[in-house]
């Protein structure tokens, strides 16, 4: 099929999968008088624990939340240094800087794109508490590695598994290897519950701590006004509990969804020159959170940029998943970085295009994004063989 001969309309870079289950799970909490901490709340953590592999599930208002639940429930504190990855959303480094915790970077894998194990160890110094590993784009980390490392060093684990629901390495889930994961319930996650996330861990006083603190530090006497602790405002509503138990009953046929498009993208994609796909690792499962190629190592950010742009235009929305951490001005200004400071990770975000992915992409909008793909790297795949040619006769006079 020819794009030329498709009609298309604007094909987003990702969409919720909502169906007439979620309409009605939410709308019976409407019909109640309990909005807030009420008995949703209470079924979807324990419905997510148990998916996940883990004994407790505290529910949160988001992410990145969770994120920063984890390092204050394992009583980080200011000067600190937790050691995590420079590719990944902000968050994961941002929620360090919240308790005054230093996020310390290690470069990554060109492969998997996580963390580079063999880069972690060298990191470590006396101030060094913890590894936050990202299992980036829903790839598991090489937790064996990393627990083995962590163990040995006596440091804790937090696992961002924000991207990664369902993804597995082994025999279990991720979000069940550190002392503590978080996970993400954005509309562009796997699932969601419009904003939310969630803490996961074995650990009783870390969920009890967690409860508390996401709902304004509150002892749990019931006491409305019973503040022990200094605490936040992150707790997730009865209306996204219930959206959450919602999908989560269909988690399956969500991430198979997801699966099956990506697995449409590597069968059209597959020899084409100049890219290269997302792997798989035996032993692992990727849970499909987007679809990112990376362009092959001759072109560069200004090339990424120049197909991002042409892809729009023709109505196709794609990311540049993800800019360096390191790289991003606060971070620039606050601690010194500079280009080349983690180069692997620097050249894999100059190259990275998260193309349109969700589990009711068609296939006839596939073909389109991958039919239109092929026809702007052919242009660049041109212009660098010209550019080549123009090199050699420069050098031959």
């Amino acid at each position: 099929m020819r794009f030329e001969s498709v009609q298309m309309r604007e094909i987003p870079l990702s969409a919720p999968d909502i169906t007439d289950l979620e309409r009605k799970a939410v709308w019976e909490v409407m019909n109640t008088k309990q909005l807030s901490l009420g008995p949703k709340l209470a079924e979807f953590e324990e419905m997510l624990a148990s998916y996940v592999g883990v004994r407790q599930a505290v529910a949160v208002n988001s992410g990145t939340s969770a994120l920063h639940l984890c390092v204050k429930s394992l009583r980080l504190e200011d000067g600190d240094e937790v050691i995590t990855s420079p590719f990944s959303f902000v968050a994961s480094a941002n929620c360090l800087l919240y308790e005054r915790v230093v996020p310390v970077f290690a470069d990554i894998d060109p492969v998997t794109l996580n963390l580079d194990v063999s880069q972690v160890e060298g990191k470590i110094t006396k101030r060094t508490k913890a590894i936050l590993p990202v299992h980036v784009f829903g790839l598991p980390c090489e937790m064996d590695a990393l627990l083995t490392l962590a163990e040995t060093h006596h440091l804790r684990v937090i696992e961002d598994a924000c991207e990664a629901i369902g993804a597995s390495y082994g025999c279990k889930r991720v979000g069940s290897f550190g002392d503590c994961g978080s996970f993400a319930f954005y509309p562009n996650k796997q699932m969601t519950t419009g904003e939310g996330g969630a803490v996961v861990t074995d650990d009783q006083e870390i969920a009890a701590l967690c409860r508390s603190l996401r709902n304004q530090g509150r002892d749990d006497s019931g006491e409305w006004l019973a503040h022990v602790r200094l605490g936040y405002n992150y707790r997730l509503s009865e209306i996204q509990s219930a959206l959450g138990i919602a999908q989560l009953s269909r988690i399956a046929d969500l991430l198979a969804g997801r699966e099956e498009v990506a697995s449409i993208y590597n069968r059209l994609l597959a020899g084409t020159e100049g890219i290269c796909l997302p792997c798989r690792i035996a032993g692992s499962t990727r849970s499909w959170f987007v679809y990112v190629i990376l362009l092959d190592q001759w072109f560069g950010r200004s090339q990424r940029d120049y197909l991002v742009r042409n892809l729009k235009k023709r109505n196709i929305a794609c990311g540049k998943y993800f800019p360096p951490i390191h790289l991003l001005p606060f971070y620039a200004r606050a601690f010194g970085y500079k280009a080349g400071d983690f180069p692997v990770a620097e050249s894999v975000s100059d190259r990275a295009i998260a193309l349109p992915f969700h589990s009711s992409l068609r296939e006839d909008e596939i073909c389109y994004v991958v039919e239109a793909l092929d026809l702007e790297l052919d242009e660049l795949r041109r212009n660098q063989s010209s550019a080549r040619a123009g090199l050699l006769l420069s050098v031959g006079s």
